[in-house]
């Protein structure tokens, strides 16, 4: 591609990751479930970009754990089912707009709570990658959102997506669900792999043929 760029001013920068449903736990000790798409990890901590004004940021201020749930794409309607909601009672004014208040976003989604093993806010049963993390800071960012850094205390997977005999997720067996400027897509067919991948297929060298 050869022609000029121009300078563009676009209402977001999703350019394409992760699909999670993060659940936490209200004040009442019931569930709160939100899709969020702003996620990066190192090792095992997981930092989450949460917006300021919705009922997930508020719970996990108050009691700092949560569950990060990856959704495949088929899963996407189900994403979709209350990505126009709020756990606030009292819908903020940002939000009035476009979201209703929701009390049990799980139904509303059609999605099953799983108990966790180590933290209070429960998995989502259809989901085949799960994670539970304690939340270790919550720091304020650009505008109306906030930076959630939380630290990993276990990873739950189908074992139809991992790799026999290894703890490995194999990429050919599951993938996630992108989100890429308001759009969702699977990642499609692989177009390579990094030399350190735990599942790559490799050649046999001709010396051991």
């Amino acid at each position: 591609m050869t022609a000029d760029h121009i300078d563009i001013r676009p209402s977001v920068l999703y350019v394409g990751t992760p699909v999670m449903l993060i659940a936490s736990v209200n004040a009442d000790g019931s569930p709160n479930l939100a899709p969020a798409s702003s996620y990066w990890a190192l090792g095992w901590m997981l930092v989450l970009g949460l917006e300021n004004d919705g009922q997930t940021i508020r719970n996990v201020r108050e009691r700092p754990e949560l569950t990060v749930s990856f959704p495949s794409p088929a899963l996407w309607p189900a994403v979709e089912a209350i990505a126009d909601t709020t756990g606030m009672a009292e819908v903020p004014p940002t939000k009035a707009a476009r979201h209703r208040h929701v009390a049990d976003k799980f139904a509303a989604a059609g999605l099953t709570p799983q108990a966790s093993q180590h933290v209070a806010p429960p998995r989502v049963a259809e989901c085949a990658l799960q994670l539970e993390a304690r939340v270790l800071r919550v720091t304020d960012g650009l505008g109306d959102y906030a930076i959630v850094e939380a630290e990993v205390q276990a990873v739950h997977a189908d074992p139809a997506i991992v790799a026999p005999g290894t703890d490995h997720i194999d990429p050919q067996r599951w993938e996630p669900t992108i989100y890429s400027f308001r759009h969702y897509f699977g990642i499609g067919a692989e177009h390579g792999h990094r030399p350190t991948s735990d599942t790559a297929v490799r050649p046999v060298p001709e010396s051991l043929r």
